[in-house]
Order: structure tokens, then C-alpha cells, then sequence
């Protein structure tokens, strides 16, 4: 959910459907190639983890210490991982080099939104969703200057944000849920949780495995079986019982004493 100032902000730009119509093309010979990976803030998702640690063949602890720093996202008041930008005058991505990103097929979401921002917007006391998207043009940039056309949903089918989107669906509603709560306090060890089970996938599939975690839910074996062969099943039910601890949302029965 956006601010009141966050609001105005979004109501004064050129509103965008997936019909929209615009030129767009980033290349190596293109002038600014690159110049969009430096000076930048990038917060990542779950699944940007999940998918960064795998291709760089990391435990996703080593990953969260080696490429990340912790903040507070606000308004949430919830803690989150930080791309760690080189220590260049810069502040280029570590994962970008001359030649382009050396992990492309699997960039962080933010990187693949570019340069179609999306926004949403819920109202205060609605359960509707204002969602739409919106350029987002730098004065590096001149990849709106190239000849090639897309629509927003070609561009995006093109991108796959819409697979982190979905991947990454309960995360952001926990986000949202969060922000709408306003200043309530949620415990350090809660906090603790959220982000472990957020970004460190390795070590929730110990909590889940290595301890008396599944003896406490009614969990078909079937599901246990695939949360412990893939890593996106295991992320997947983590965020929903992480909804479910935070928020009291019913997700699977706890067995009875």
C-alpha cells in the first residue's frame, strides 16, 4: 500500500495497461549500456535470493552474507536483504561487468521491471486494488530512442516479472498487511523469523527437517515430500506458514495435543 505522499506522487504519472503500446531496447552498443546497474538501491525478494544463490551454486547463509546488508523496510517496519553494492565510485551491481549482468537469466525482480514500473494502491477501509503500471525514464537512458516496439505485456512476458510476482505473492502481502497494521510492535524474535524464513532457505528447510516442526501441523506426506525436494515448494509453504504465525490466517491444522 503507498503513502498519502506516495499517492500524489503516482496520480500525476502517465498511467499504463498491459495494452500500452511503447520503444524500448537495451544492447551493448547502446551508449548507457550498464549505467542503470550502478547508483542504485535494490531490495530483494525471496525468490531473487532463492534464484541468485542456486546459480551462483551458495548456501543461501553465504549468499545473505557475501552480496547482502539487513535494514528495516518502512513504512512495514520489517527487515529485509539489500543488494551490497561495490565499493566503486559507482556503486556499480557486483554481478555487472563492461560485458553486462553476469547473472541475466537470473536477475532480482527489480532489475526486470525495468523500465515499466508497477504500481498498487489500496485503499484506506477497501478491499480494492488500484493496480497499474508506468514508465520509469532516467536521464541516462536511451533506450527509448531504439526502434523496437512492445507492448507492456510483451515486454513483461519477455522480463518474467509475473513469474517472481506470483512466487513472491504471499511475501508481498505480508508486506502490505504489515503497512496497514500501522505502529504496532512485532517481537524481535517474530522479526528474527520473518526474515529467515524470507531469505535464508537453507536454514528454514533445518527448522522444518531437523526439528519437531512437522510433528506440530497435519501436513499431507505428499507435500512434505516435495517441500523436501524443491526449493520453490519449500518457499512457497514457508511464506504461507509465515502469513499464517504473524497473522493467525488458517494454513494448515496444528495437531491436537
Amino acid at each position: 500500500m503507498e503513502t498519502n505522499d506516495q499517492k500524489k506522487n503516482i496520480s500525476t504519472l502517465h498511467q499504463l495497461t498491459r495494452d500500452s503500446k511503447f520503444k524500448f531496447r537495451c544492447h551493448k552498443e547502446i551508449s548507457c549500456f550498464t549505467k542503470c546497474c550502478s547508483g542504485i538501491k535494490i531490495v530483494l525478494t525471496p525468490y531473487d535470493i532463492l534464484r541468485m544463490k542456486k546459480r551462483l551454486n551458495m548456501t543461501s547463509g553465504d549468499f545473505l552474507l557475501k552480496y547482502t546488508f539487513p535494514e528495516t523496510l518502512e513504512p512495514s517496519g520489517l527487515p529485509v536483504a539489500t543488494l551490497k553494492m561495490q565499493e566503486d565510485e559507482n556503486k556499480s551491481c557486483p554481478f555487472v561487468t563492461s560485458g553486462g549482468c553476469t547473472i541475466y537469466s537470473d536477475r532480482p525482480a527489480t532489475c526486470r521491471y525495468y523500465p515499466i514500473g508497477f504500481a498498487m494502491i489500496k485503499e484506506e477501509n477497501a478491499d480494492k486494488k488500484e493496480e497499474f503500471f508506468f514508465f520509469v525514464k532516467e536521464d541516462h537512458c536511451r533506450g527509448f530512442e531504439e526502434d523496437k516496439e512492445w507492448t507492456v505485456q510483451s515486454w513483461r512476458d519477455d522480463q518474467e516479472p509475473d513469474l517472481y510476482d506470483r512466487m513472491n505473492k504471499d511475501w508481498t502481502e505480508i508486506l502490505m498487511k504489515k503497512q496497514t497494521m500501522g505502529p504496532v510492535e512485532i517481537p524481535d524474535k517474530s522479526l528474527q523469523l520473518f526474515f529467515m524464513v524470507s531469505y535464508d532457505l537453507d536454514q528454514f528447510r533445518r527448522f522444518v527437517f531437523e526439528s519437531s516442526f512437522l510433528e506440530k501441523y497435519e501436513i499431507p506426506e505428499t507435500f512434505i515430500e516435495k517441500m523436501r525436494n524443491n526449493d520453490e515448494e519449500l518457499q512457497r509453504f514457508g511464506l504461507r506458514w509465515l502469513k499464517s504465525t504473524l497473522f493467525g490466517e488458517k494454513f494448515f491444522q496444528e495437531k491436537r495435543s
